[in-house]
């Protein structure tokens, strides 16, 4: 379930953007409907295909030598 956390995260994130500034008039026209979803299924698209990054090794440094 936590890899699908990230992209469900920036779809809600992208798709509120969107309708706040929508709503700015007061109303949600079809257009501006049509680009909140396109702007959800953009962010969940591009998000879950991009992978985590893999943690790092912790490297040792010598101190005092």
């Amino acid at each position: 379930m936590q890899t699908y956390l990230k992209a469900i995260a920036a779809a809600v994130a992208a798709g509120a953007a969107s309708l706040v500034t929508a709503l700015d008039d007061g109303t949600i026209t079809g257009q501006e409907g049509i680009t909140a979803a396109l702007a959800v299924l953009a962010a969940l698209g591009i998000t879950w295909a991009v992978p985590n990054r893999q943690p790092e090794a912790p490297t040792s440094t010598v101190q005092g030598v």
